[in-house]
């Protein structure tokens, strides 16, 4: 028996997303077998990370980079890398209880679940512009003495309220003030790895490594200008200071540095044409077979390029979908707004899995 079926826990299709609360996404075999390397031999943890974040820099055309236990972690060591700049008398100050308050900037339209971890880091979350738009003096204005950072959030999804990053980084730059990008879910284009940094002139961009890296779940990186990355080794694990908690062990940082290798050396072109090919089967198996109204939709739940199928129910609502879907076997996952709407999604299925789908849809949709 397998550790779920000792456990009683029954595994799912996943046609949502690479969400934690289902597990991330499944790493490939050279990731799992760096990882299983890794336990073998002891190693100065210290080396470790300094030699893998220069691997990933290299590869992906920035300065550092460093590996963390997730891309929330992520945000806490950025923060306090802007804070503290790397200097040992700042991070005690703020281990003390001493240090000068701090604030960081972030664009009313860009407030995410995950923004709290700006807290974490203790600094003030100050908000900018509204839920429609912002202007530049606006952004200006809020910057003084106390600011640290401003927290940009990547997306097509959350572009309209706020200023651009190109704009972000000049106001920014013109006050010596660092801008870091949170792309946790933007893979792909693959290129992001280095867009929002080397390209755009961002000082930190974190991601995910538990999404489309198919990294350890655990797993973060955060890469960005060699100032800022080696700010981020002092604060961090193995030392014993705030970011102690946030500790990627040698496993992780070996099957992440891994799994970027395999993400880089990837064909995404045929991936596309894969998921695409897909999504045009479950169009044409699902429209006119409910009572449902169904199209294709080539942006992801985080503005991403990744084709999906969106379903508009008009009753019953999408929470007595899930309801039934989760009463199946096998559960079908399924991307909802709580309300009318339910998408499904093909990049995270294995093989075969993509009928599967469609017949515990039929199962679940309402009929004519």
């Amino acid at each position: 028996m397998g550790i779920y079926e000792t456990l009683g826990i029954k595994t799912r299709i996943n046609a949502a997303a690479c969400y934690t609360a289902l597990g991330g996404s499944l790493m490939a075999p050279e990731v799992l077998q760096a990882m299983n390397d890794a336990a073998k031999s002891f190693i100065s943890l210290h080396e470790l990370q300094q030699k893998a974040g220069e691997r990933i820099a290299s590869l992906t055309k920035n300065e550092g980079a460093f590996i963390t236990t997730g891309a929330a972690a992520g945000i806490v060591l950025s923060i306090l890398a802007c804070r503290t700049r790397g200097d040992l008398v700042e991070i005690q100050k703020i281990i003390d209880g001493n240090a000068k308050r701090s604030e960081v900037i972030m664009y009313t339209g860009h407030r995410i679940p995950y923004d709290s971890n700006i807290r974490v880091a203790g600094s003030d979350l100050v908000t900018v512009g509204d839920a429609i738009q912002t202007f530049d003096y606006q952004l200006e204005a809020k910057i003084n003495e106390y600011t640290s950072a401003i927290f940009f959030c990547a997306g097509a999804h959350l572009a309209g309220p706020a200023l651009s990053l190109e704009r972000t980084v000049e106001i920014a730059q013109k006050y010596s003030i660092p801008v870091i990008v949170d792309a946790a879910a933007q893979l792909p284009p693959v290129t992001n790895l280095w867009h929002f940094t080397h390209e755009m002139g961002a000082d930190l961009a974190i991601f995910s490594g538990g999404k489309a890296l198919r990294g350890p779940q655990s797993s973060g990186l955060v890469v960005g200008k060699r100032e800022f990355i080696e700010a981020i080794r002092v604060n961090a694990a193995p030392y014993a200071r705030l970011g102690r908690g946030f500790k990627a062990s040698k496993e992780e940082i070996a099957g992440l540095m891994t799994a970027i290798e395999l993400y880089l050396a990837k064909d995404h072109g045929a991936d596309w044409q894969r998921w695409s090919k897909t999504v045009d089967a479950w169009f044409e198996a699902l429209n006119g077979k409910t009572a449902c109204k169904i199209w294709r939709d080539d942006v992801n739940e985080a503005g991403q390029p990744t084709p999906r199928i969106a379903i508009q129910l008009s009753n019953p609502n999408a929470l007595e979908i899930i309801s039934k879907l989760q009463s199946l076997d096998p559960i079908v996952e399924v991307v909802h707004d709580s309300r009318r709407m339910i998408w499904i999604s093909p990049d995270s299925l294995q093989a075969g899995e993509e009928n599967i789908v469609i017949t515990q849809l039929l199962k679940a949709l309402p009929t004519k």
